[in-house]
């Protein structure tokens, strides 16, 4: 007897094209608001962010050039912990947010002169950032090595797991009642000027009103996207490794931010012992190897700064596609036809301005309060002229 066909999904209110940390947070946000949330996504919870390490790092990440970021991730960073109690409250999984502060630490003299532009440009922001010496950073993390040659201290810099958040955000969708497909989106479908649902890769449509583009690096090579809309997206491969302890193995107490002979490093302590180390950055298109290169440079420079990293086991090595813009900073708002909201290009930031992102997004398409400092990252900063800011 013929297996009959599923029944097609009930209409939704809001399509979510993409189930990673932003577009999970983001449905979770629409459906409380009341509208009917369908996610479409292959494997939710399974895309950069499983590969992340889950830093919330608005100091840490303030670089040179990108000073509108650095007053959005501020804000998010602020509405972190009641985002964690409220998703800990309603499902009541873990966040595993630690409130400990990070370190940027020097390997050498030039590493270490290096670290101080970039306080001084933290500085010159009003950041919480404090120069250590070499002897004041060993008092902070006991583990580093002893040649290091100082750094800083960003106290408001802190972490959540990021694979406990993700577990967290999909039972919340689940448990308001968020319905996911597990398929890819091909096109996004547009009748006069409107946005009238989705066309998966295997053919079948989904009717929503309104259509959420949060596919992280895919982003951008979605079908029915008009060209002066389309967000500039693209993949940046990173590579992460997980480190077990070891009975009796000394714990790191606080993420350890590194540059090492001039390359970039961090390593992120888990509650458990456990340890992230991550990331190198490399254009690979959407190559998701783990080159061996990228392990032993990871390992090599986590190892010059804590020589503790040799009593750990090696766990996992996970490659990871960020999605990142020419500015890289997202692209947020309403765009193009009526109806489709960008919530995209995220880039070292996805779990840093997830709640921001969520709230903002469910702000456009409700007719909620948006927050202020979201309104100027629209796609049109992309284009010729004058750049508008997001209604």
């Amino acid at each position: 007897m013929p297996i009959p066909d599923a029944p097609a999904p009930a209409p939704a209110d809001v399509i979510v094209v993409g189930g990673g940390v932003v577009g999970l947070a983001t449905a979770w946000r629409l459906r409380a608001a009341g509208a009917s949330v369908m996610v479409v996504d292959p494997d939710p919870g399974h895309g950069a962010g499983w590969a992340a390490a889950g830093m919330l790092a608005p100091v840490g990440e303030a670089h040179f050039g990108e000073e509108p970021l650095v007053l959005l991730a501020l804000a998010a960073a602020a509405r972190w912990p009641s985002f964690a109690a409220e998703l800990t409250d309603e499902t009541g999984l873990p966040t595993g947010l630690l409130s400990t502060g990070s370190l940027l630490i020097g390997a050498d003299p030039s590493d270490r002169a290096s670290i101080e532009d970039v306080l001084a440009f933290q500085r010159s922001l009003g950041l919480d950032a404090e120069r250590l010496t070499a002897t004041e950073a060993r008092s902070a993390e006991p583990l580093l090595a002893p040649s290091v040659a100082g750094g800083a201290r960003f106290p408001g810099d802190h972490q959540v797991d990021n694979r406990l958040v993700l577990a967290a955000l999909r039972a919340a969708c689940g448990g308001e009642g968020v319905s996911f497909v597990a398929d890819r989106v091909a096109r996004v479908d547009v009748e006069a000027d409107r946005v009238t649902g989705v066309t998966l890769e295997g053919g079948a449509t989904l009717a929503g009103s309104v259509v959420v583009v949060a596919a992280g690096s895919w982003s951008g090579t979605l079908g029915g996207l008009p060209d002066d809309v389309r967000p500039p997206v693209r993949p940046v491969h990173g590579v992460t490794l997980r480190l077990r302890a070891g009975d009796g193995t000394p714990w790191l107490g606080r993420v350890v931010r590194g540059l090492v002979h001039g390359r970039h490093c961090y390593v992120v302590p888990r509650a458990d012992g456990s340890l992230v180390v991550g990331a190198s950055a490399e254009e690979r298109g959407f190559s998701d190897a783990v080159p061996a290169r990228a392990v032993h440079d990871l390992l090599a420079d986590a190892r010059t700064l804590l020589p503790v990293v040799d009593e750990y086991e090696l766990t996992e090595a996970t490659a990871g596609l960020r999605p990142t813009t020419p500015d890289n900073a997202p692209v947020l708002g309403p765009a193009g036809p009526t109806g489709l909201v960008l919530a995209t290009g995220h880039y070292r930031n996805g779990f840093l301005l997830a709640p921001l992102t969520a709230d903002a997004v469910a702000g456009w398409v409700t007719g909620a309060p948006v927050p202020e400092v979201a309104r100027s990252f629209g796609v049109g900063r992309f284009a010729t002229g004058p750049v508008p800011a997001a209604p």
